[in-house]
């Protein structure tokens, strides 16, 4: 009897140690699952920083990198992304600007006009009363 007795005590000790066990793996997963996560977004993120330094225009160029491949360094820094963006302009150029083209719109700004005085058939009796007393002001 006194073995049977043990057993069943025993059967709930490992039942919950094996339940643990489980959740410790289940948790220990998603930790390295996470991390992985984490240390994809701070590579693009880098990739993008050293793609904008380059002059690259059009960011989804950094589509074309294969991402698995690179490696943070103990800094945080993208190991070779440098010398990634480089291999990216040589063979994709398309990517990147030149020195002296702008990301901004191509378009011209507006021809600069000196500002136009106010006349006094075009102001409120109250524009005209404060526009009058600065000349007076300045005059004296």
């Amino acid at each position: 009897m006194s073995s049977s007795s043990e057993t069943a005590s025993e059967d709930p000790n490992t039942a919950v140690m094996a339940e643990l066990r489980s959740r410790a793996d289940t948790l220990e997963r998603q930790l390295a699952e996470l991390q992985r996560h984490t240390e994809t977004r701070l590579v693009r993120a880098e990739l993008k920083a050293e793609a904008v330094r380059a002059g690259m225009i059009d960011l989804d160029g950094l589509r074309l990198i294969d991402l698995p491949s690179l490696r943070l360094n103990e800094r945080g820094e993208v190991e070779g992304a440098a010398a990634v963006m480089q291999d990216l302009r040589k063979n994709k150029p398309w990517l990147f600007g030149t020195a002296a083209q702008s990301s901004s719109s191509p378009s011209n700004p507006p021809p600069a006009l000196p500002p136009k005085q106010k006349l006094a058939t075009e102001m409120t009796d109250a524009e005209y009363r404060v526009a009058r007393a600065a000349i007076l002001k300045h005059r004296s």
